[in-house]
């Protein structure tokens, strides 16, 4: 009973008086986690009416109406943000009251061996002829000698014991650091949330400043962007036709599953490599389209460094980054709403390097991967784009190595 009162005290030292409980802080999380839940259904819902609105005749009402769906849906993932900081941090305040109770477990079981060993230190320097005569029978000298072994198998006992805290500790300490770590990584989550938002409302007023809020001109310049965006598919499918040419299968790794990981959690395929796509006139889909909802972390396929990291406005991949790999491929993430790396930087597998979106010639938040024999890439700014640099190359289905 000390005890808990030592470590209320404690802690309440560490984050202030009104410092919760176990119970309390168990209860706070439940919450918070309750809470994410639900946020969840209803991003996905969010991200269901997105995709309703696909595959239409294109509108002005029909793309506003788009653009308020991911507005919504980046408010959830940013409120999403929040509570998750906000449940980290209590998990973290939770991890506290844990290590500080198996330090002080520790310390017991340290001070209650070095009694023991001072217990056994005593008796074994007494010879067995001496213990026997200091008695007065030898029923009593062979009581002394099972409570020795008897304090010899407390102590093997006690030692297995502390082994067994001392490894708890080190797990809850590695348990908080991890913890700390994803902390960081959400309030950087949630900043970049809040400035994929910001975009959001810009497009959308950029959108009925130009139209002027009239069918008939939004129509105009969707026919415009059509017309470019064919001409630009053209131009890339003749270049990476005579690319092809000079392609060495041999070069590329076996075809197994795990040389790549999934760039994003809970992955759903919208469109396979090499279908064909009416977005794109019939011609073959070059890369594989998953659906997520936008503002979805994005992650680094595998070890490499960023070779592209940029953007094309509303054609092709809009914003978008290479990565190129050790073993002949790159990986393109394209469509997003932000990235976060810079060419020449060196990513991790897993890493984040940016978040998922709807830019470049696009009709709804997805990741569009692409697959890249490395030797055959490059990077060329189109004419009939005139839209920064676009990557080029020998293309090869993701699922080859997902």
């Amino acid at each position: 009973m000390r005890l808990a009162i030592l470590l209320v005290i404690i802690v309440s030292s560490i984050h202030g008086a009104a410092a919760l409980s176990p119970d309390e802080l168990r209860r706070e999380i439940d919450q918070r986690s309750g809470e994410l839940s639900q946020l969840n259904k209803e991003i996905q819902e969010t991200q269901r009416k997105i995709e309703g609105t696909q595959g239409q005749t294109r509108t002005l009402q029909r793309e506003l109406e788009s653009i308020g769906y991911n507005i919504q849906q980046v408010n959830l993932g940013v409120k999403s943000s929040e509570i998750n900081i906000q449940r980290t941090a209590l998990e973290i305040e939770s991890l506290q009251y844990s290590i500080i109770e198996k330090e002080a477990s520790v310390e017991q079981s340290r001070a209650a061996i070095g009694q023991l060993i001072r217990n056994l230190y005593q008796r074994d320097r007494e010879s067995l002829l001496a213990a026997m005569l200091k008695h007065n029978s030898l029923a009593d000298s062979f009581a002394e000698w099972e409570n020795i072994n008897a304090i010899n198998t407390s102590l093997a006992s006690t030692v297995y014991e502390l082994e067994v805290l001392q490894q708890q500790l080190i797990d809850d300490l590695l348990n908080k650091s991890d913890k700390k770590q994803n902390l960081e990584g959400e309030r950087i989550t949630l900043k970049s949330r809040q400035s994929i938002l910001s975009d959001q409302k810009s497009e959308r007023q950029r959108i009925l400043s130009q139209t002027k809020n009239q069918e008939k001109n939004y129509q105009q310049q969707l026919q415009e962007l059509e017309e470019r965006q064919e001409s630009i598919s053209d131009d890339i499918e003749k270049i990476e036709d005579e690319l092809r040419r000079s392609f060495d299968p041999t070069l590329l790794p076996i075809k197994r599953s795990g040389v790549l990981a999934m760039p994003l959690a809970n992955p759903r395929i919208t469109q396979n490599f090499g279908e064909i796509s009416y977005l794109y006139r019939g011609k073959a889909h070059n890369g594989t389209d998953l659906g997520t909802a936008i503002g979805t972390e994005i992650l680094a396929a595998d070890d490499g460094v960023v070779t592209a990291s940029g953007n094309n406005g509303r054609y092709q991949y809009g914003i978008h980054i290479m990565v190129e790999h050790n073993n002949n491929l790159s990986t393109l993430y394209a469509h997003l709403s932000k990235s976060i790396v810079e060419v020449g930087q060196a990513v991790k597998r897993g890493e984040v390097v940016g978040y998922s979106g709807s830019t470049g010639y696009s009709t709804g938040p997805h990741l569009h991967l692409g697959l890249y024999w490395t030797p055959s890439v490059t990077f060329k700014n189109l004419p009939n784009c005139n839209c920064g640099l676009v990557p080029l190359g020998v293309t090869i289905d993701p699922f080859d190595y997902l």
